[in-house]
């Protein structure tokens, strides 16, 4: 058990989007609207850390990497010992990496935290890689230019690492890119170079499963499907690696590193390619965009969920080699969540902060307004409160648009509205806490038979990743 730490209590009137601002002309109240966000910014780091110690301990099994699905604080008990996919498992890592930016955030106004938790969480990292092993296993896949043994990262968990069957569907895309985009978070944290070593292996074959085959004018189809094993190409397969790809692009800027890739000439030969890696990076993260763009944005102005395409799985031989046909898109399909709109907002924000195209800087702008307007709706489940969707895994993808939020923040401060309600929401469930763990429902709280309160340990480490960011976004946002 940790120390029990003294807090510093945040006294500041709340309403719905208002807050009072301190004048810029007192020195006085400047520097008590600094306290104030430094209190705020540390009250969220260690309720992110309380909780992690409680869902370390109720959702992995024996003090072993084997995490279980669901917990029932009220009744303390994992229902059906149900073990977590791949995606929940990674969820556990975002969490950890959230809680060391917070930590590294804080280090200069709260060193004593730092002190005491940022080494841990360096070797819990470390803990929770390790154990992604026994999601990993290797298979043979033809694509669209190539045929090549890759070993990714299954759906299920084996009980030996290396061992998962990760043909046909066993493995999707999506969960490939959220590994990409926590490794390349890690490496940014600790500079331990077998995480980005890892993310480009990873970032590699995600985008190997780019459809560059070409229509008759020579214009790639685009999109990435939702694994080597599906056709229709989801918003949740292509948006995710936007940003990583753009921090990648940071990482090599300026370096000679080449990479070699293969693609599909207008006469449709397959070839190599070489490029600098920091170009290739980038280009790619504008590629992905555009095309999320230009046929998942809805009227609306959210994301839609897919794609569907023309035809279903096909190959073809060129030269008498087999490849994957390419596949053009006909309707959008499926519903509109709220991380798909998250991860553009979030890919939108990195892209504009990198090359200052203006037209993204409108996009995550008009995204912002028209997420709030689509998925938050005043006084439904408690007065004076905003509430997001909660079915289905919502209460996860919330914390992707979260994300979001506050990395246009960064570009677009009006998005503080937006991230208000997200603390308001978090701080709501704190208040009826078991066990320093929170509802499903952070608004109406936990039902009424205790055991009915069953919590995905995806959305637990959600909240967690939560109020870690909600603590750096405190400390940076002035």
């Amino acid at each position: 058990m940790t120390k029990k730490i003294l807090l510093s209590f945040w006294a500041a009137t709340i309403g719905t989007l208002c807050f009072t601002s301190c004048s810029s002309d007192s020195s006085e109240d400047s520097s008590a609207q600094e306290n104030t966000t430094e209190s705020v910014a540390e009250e969220n780091l260690v309720r992110a850390v309380s909780m992690m110690e409680a869902a370390i301990e109720h959702y992995f099994t024996g003090g072993t990497t084997k995490l279980l699905r669901y917990y029932n604080p009220l009744t303390n008990a994992n229902k059906d010992n149900e073990v977590g996919s791949v995606w929940m498992y990674t969820s556990s890592i975002e969490a950890t990496n959230a809680i060391l930016q917070a930590l590294t955030d804080i280090r200069s106004s709260k060193p004593e935290l730092y002190e005491q938790y940022y080494q841990k969480y360096v070797s819990q990292l470390a803990w929770l890689y390790d154990g992604l092993e026994y999601y990993a296993g290797t298979f043979t896949h033809r694509s669209y230019t190539q045929t090549k043994e890759w070993t990714v990262y299954g759906v299920d968990r084996s009980e030996s690492k290396g061992n998962v069957n990760v043909g046909g569907i066993g493995n999707v895309y999506d969960d490939q890119e959220w590994l990409i985009h926590e490794l390349v978070h890690s490496y940014q944290l600790t500079s331990n170079s077998s995480y980005l070593s890892k993310a480009e292996y990873l970032t590699d074959y995600v985008l190997d499963g780019w459809d560059c085959d070409v229509d008759a004018e020579g214009n790639e189809f685009g999109g990435i499907t939702w694994g080597p094993g599906y056709d229709t190409k989801h918003a949740c397969s292509n948006a995710p690696i936007i940003a990583p790809l753009v921090w990648l692009h940071e990482i090599y800027k300026g370096q000679p590193d080449v990479i070699k890739y293969r693609t599909i000439q207008p006469n449709r030969q397959r070839v190599e390619v070489e490029k600098s890696k920091a170009e290739y990076y980038l280009a790619f993260a504008e590629k992905i965009y555009n095309w999320q763009k230009r046929y998942l944005l809805k009227d609306d102005g959210v994301y839609s969920d897919l794609m569907e395409v023309s035809h279903p799985y096909q190959t073809e031989n060129v030269d008498g080699i087999e490849y994957r046909q390419g596949n053009p898109v006909t309707n959008q399909a499926g519903s509109s969540y709220t991380y798909n709109s998250g991860t553009m907002l979030s890919g939108g924000a990195e892209l504009y902060r990198v090359t200052g195209n203006a037209e993204y800087l409108t996009d995550i702008q008009q995204l912002t307004s028209a997420t709030f307007s689509y998925f938050a709706h005043l006084g439904e489940a408690k007065d004076g409160y905003y509430s997001y969707p909660i079915e289905g895994f919502s209460p996860w993808f919330n914390d992707v648009l979260l994300t979001g939020y506050i990395k246009t923040y960064n570009q677009y401060s009006a998005a503080s509205a937006q991230i208000a309600t997200f603390q308001q929401n978090l701080d709501n469930g704190w208040t009826v806490k078991q066990g320093n763990l929170l509802p499903v429902n952070l608004l109406v709280g936990w039902a009424k038979q205790p055991d009915q309160n069953n919590v995905e340990a995806l959305f637990t480490f959600g909240y967690i990743s939560e109020y870690a960011q909600l603590s750096s976004y405190e400390l940076n946002k002035n």
